[in-house]
């Protein structure tokens, strides 16, 4: 072979390298290895200099405002999903002072009931999607379950990202079934939940949230509540670190919605300081930051009010 030929032959082979997926390229505009020893330290920094100034009845108000109000339950059933609902409209009228949660949550096949049920301007109705909570079924069921949703009244929608894609690299199949899903959504807000707990590092975490993102969420979201480990502050912080890059590198601004194990008053008072402390005022509004809960709003309300109450 000639020099000439040679060279000709080095150029060609040099054409077909192996080419960047696109998900590696966006993930490459990122940080992506997080220390979890750092993570923890600066959590616990939050939690011990922050959290104590935001234990406020103002905040407490607030949080009410951002409540998902959620029934997920083998039992719901058309009757107890109304009452669920009734609840809502009584507590407008019970407590004109205090905000009215933000959303219901539902599974899809009440999204009709609470659609006809709800009274309260300004409450959304959210229905998981997509064969919650493992996401493992066929695209085209995840497809049909989201449109009938939204033809029955949810105004906004969480899936599950597809965690086994995820967790064994197969990032373009993770990605195209959130786009897939965006698609069918088209305006109305899909939350794309990470199950922050079975991902096991920090670096996962970061990665999966930015990809979700990158795929067409609207807000992220932490966990179903349905696996053993369930939303951690350390998760919330991840995440929100990931929103704050994909804000500075796209102008686009994505929610946070942690969900799963909010047990207390205390545990969403620190999400909502993490929330602060990571993303800042703009996103303290009840539209960007959610809590997904059923336990929290009577916890919340006794302490408002000072004395026990179940209203929910």
């Amino acid at each position: 072979m000639t020099k000439e030929h040679e060279h000709e032959h080095h150029d060609h082979h040099h054409d077909h390298a192996p080419k960047k997926s696109k998900y590696e390229e966006a993930l490459e505009k990122y940080n992506i290895e997080v220390d979890d020893a750092s993570v923890r330290e600066a959590v616990k920094q939050i939690i011990t200099e922050k959290v104590h100034e935001n234990d406020t009845p103002e905040v407490k108000k607030f949080l009410m405002g951002s409540i998902e109000l959620t029934t997920l339950k083998t039992t719901d059933s058309d009757v107890s999903v109304m009452a669920f609902t009734e609840n809502v409209n009584r507590f407008d009228d019970a407590y004109p002072d205090l905000p009215h949660v933000a959303t219901i949550c539902v599974y899809p096949c009440f999204a009709e009931v609470v659609n006809d049920t709800l009274e309260v301007d300004g409450v959304e109705i959210a229905c998981v999607s997509g064969a919650f909570p493992s996401s493992q079924t066929l695209l085209e069921v995840k497809i049909a379950e989201t449109a009938l949703a939204i033809k029955d009244g949810a105004t906004e929608i969480d899936i599950v990202m597809p965690v086994g894609k995820f967790l064994s690299g197969d990032y373009e199949g993770m990605c195209d079934d959130i786009a897939e899903l965006k698609a069918v959504c088209g305006d109305v807000p899909m939350k794309v939940i990470l199950e922050t707990g079975d991902l096991k590092t920090g670096s996962n975490i970061k990665k999966a949230a930015i990809l979700s993102m990158y795929a067409g969420a609207d807000y992220i979201k932490t966990s179903t509540g349905k696996e053993p480990i369930s939303a951690t502050p350390e998760a919330a912080y991840i995440m929100c670190q990931a929103i704050k890059e994909y804000y500075d590198e796209t102008g686009i601004q994505i929610g946070f919605k942690p969900a799963g194990g909010i047990n207390s008053v205390m545990d969403a008072v620190t999400y909502y300081t993490i929330v602060k402390e990571v993303l800042g005022d703009k996103w303290l509004t009840n539209k960007w930051f959610r809590l997904g809960t059923s336990r929290l709003a009577n916890l919340l309300l006794s302490e408002i009010e000072g004395q026990e109450i179940k209203f929910f």
